[in-house]
């Protein structure tokens, strides 16, 4: 090996540790992009398939679900199972037990689609994690929904009190003292108004 060749390797090794060292320089300025997985957490895609979950009516605060088992016929993995009863004085059934055996489902939607009370959803649910893999084998997203229910409840704003209907507005105006109010100004005809 020449000196010609051995100088021309110490500097081709040399710039190359400069290209190397210019990249690195170079992403030591940008700007983080990685996300501290613990602590925080990246914003969800709208489209995100989760496990199904059953939705509570915001109006009265129960499941949508009739209990119709379609969306149990539709599913290609038979992973729903799906009970009702009828509850006294109503003419529907209403699902008494919903449960998934997730480590089975394809997460194909097919049930959602076939729901035709639009009574379940895919969540946005991306950590769900269990010691045992029997948690995943009987969901029961009744018991899911009850605790979705309670956050309800407490969120929900309270009505307002309604007045009784045995005491008229009228009365209330007449126990004003007379002498204490103002006189009312007399409503004039429209045509009145419009003349110059």
């Amino acid at each position: 090996m020449s000196m010609k060749n051995a100088v021309r390797d110490v500097f081709g090794g040399f710039w190359s540790l400069l290209v190397g060292l210019r990249i690195t320089l170079g992403q030591f300025f940008k700007p983080i992009i990685t996300v501290q997985y613990p602590r925080q957490t990246v914003k969800i895609p709208a489209r995100f398939r989760g496990h199904i979950k059953l939705i509570l009516d915001p109006e009265s605060g129960l499941s949508r679900c009739t209990a119709c088992n379609l969306c149990a016929r539709a599913c290609p993995s038979d992973c729903i199972v799906v009970e009702g009863a009828k509850k006294e004085g109503q003419k529907t059934k209403w699902v008494t037990d919903y449960h998934l055996d997730f480590t089975t489902c394809s997460l194909c939607g097919l049930c959602i689609e076939a729901c035709p009370f639009d009574a379940i959803e895919f969540s946005k649910e991306y950590n769900t994690v269990a010691r045992s893999r029997d948690d995943f084998n009987n969901m029961d997203l009744v018991a899911r929904l009850a605790q979705e229910r309670e956050v309800w409840a407490q969120n929900r704003p309270s009505q307002p009190p309604t007045p009784p209907a045995s005491a008229p507005v009228t009365a209330v105006v007449a126990a004003a003292p007379a002498a204490s109010a103002a006189p009312a100004a007399q409503p004039q005809p429209l045509e009145q108004k419009l003349t110059p």
